[in-house]
C-alpha cells in the first residue's frame, strides 16, 4: 500500500485540492479515489489562509470515505489547531505573551475570523482528539520540529493522552504554556544528536514533520520548493512546502 504525506495546509483549500488530485487521491468531485492508500496530514489546517474550515471538512470526509475502500486518512495536531481552539473556548482570557488575550494572539498569528465563525462543535471535537505523534511505517510522525513532545510524556501514548486531556480541559495556564512551547522551531537543524534522542525515546528510524517551511531552512524562494527536505544526517524529513507563503506545495510518497 502506498503511503503519502502532506504538510501544513493553513487554509489553502484550492491548493490542497490540486495537490490531492495530482497523485489521484481524489477525483474531480473531490471524492476519495486513493483505494487502499494511506494519506497523512501533518497538522495546521487553519490560519494564514481563507478556507481553514473547508480544509477541515474535506479531511474529515476523506477519512470516512477512505475506510470504505480499506484506505486510511490520518491527521495530526498542529500548533495552529489548538491556537484556534483557544480563541473559541476563552477568547478574552489574558495570556502571558505580548498579545494580551488568546483571541488576539490567534489573530496576530494569522487567525481568520470566518474560521472562528464557522467552527462547530463537531470541528472542535475532531480537532481536540487529533494525535500529537504517531508511528507510521517505521517513521515517527509529529507536526513540529521541536522537542516539546518529550516534556509531556515518555511514550507516544503518554504524549497523546496529555495533549487530549489538555485540549478537553480548561486549565488556562496549561493552554497558555502549550501554545508558547508548541511555537518552537528548528530543534534538529545541525543537531542530529537531538533528533536521534527523540527517535530513541519515542521509536522509529526517521522523524517526519512540518511546521517550519522548508524555504526558511534553506533560504531558497518559496515557489522553488518542490520536494521534501531530508536533513540532520538523514534522521529528519521536513514536508512543509510553505503553502501560505506562496509555495506550490507537494505530496510526499514515502
Amino acid at each position: 500500500m502506498a503511503l503519502f504525506v502532506i504538510g501544513d495546509i493553513h487554509g489553502q483549500y484550492d491548493r490542497l485540492i490540486a495537490l490531492l488530485r495530482s497523485p489521484a487521491l481524489v477525483n474531480s468531485r473531490l471524492a476519495w479515489t486513493g483505494r487502499d492508500a494511506t494519506l497523512w496530514f501533518m497538522g495546521d489546517y487553519v490560519d494564514r489562509g481563507l478556507d481553514g474550515i473547508d480544509v477541515i471538512d474535506l479531511v474529515m470526509r476523506l477519512q470516512r470515505e477512505a475506510k470504505e475502500t480499506k484506505g486510511f486518512v490520518g491527521a495530526l495536531l498542529g500548533n495552529h489547531d489548538p491556537l484556534l481552539l483557544s480563541a473559541y473556548h476563552f477568547p478574552d482570557e489574558v495570556i502571558s505573551g505580548p498579545h494580551g488575550t488568546f483571541k488576539h494572539d490567534w489573530e496576530v498569528n494569522g487567525g481568520n475570523e470566518a474560521d472562528l465563525e464557522r467552527l462547530t462543535e463537531a470541528h472542535v471535537a475532531w480537532l481536540s482528539a487529533l494525535p500529537a505523534m504517531v508511528h507510521v511505517g517505521g517513521h515517527l510522525f509529529m507536526h513540529a520540529d521541536t522537542t516539546v513532545y518529550a516534556r509531556h510524556g515518555d511514550s507516544i501514548e503518554a504524549v497523546n493522552d496529555h495533549f487530549t486531556t489538555l485540549l478537553h480541559g480548561r486549565d488556562i495556564s496549561a493552554w497558555d504554556r502549550l501554545l508558547e512551547e508548541f511555537s518552537e522551531h528548528d530543534a534538529f537543524v545541525g543537531k542530529p544528536e537531538v533528533a536521534g534522542a527523540m527517535l530513541i525515546k519515542f521509536g522509529g528510524m526517521q522523524i517526519v514533520h512540518g511546521h517550519t517551511p522548508i524555504s526558511k531552512m534553506t533560504g531558497q524562494a518559496d515557489e522553488s520548493v518542490t520536494e521534501a527536505l531530508i536533513y540532520a544526517d538523514g534522521l529528519c524529513i521536513n514536508v512543509d512546502g510553505g503553502l501560505y507563503r506562496g509555495g506550490r506545495g507537494f505530496v510526499v510518497e514515502l
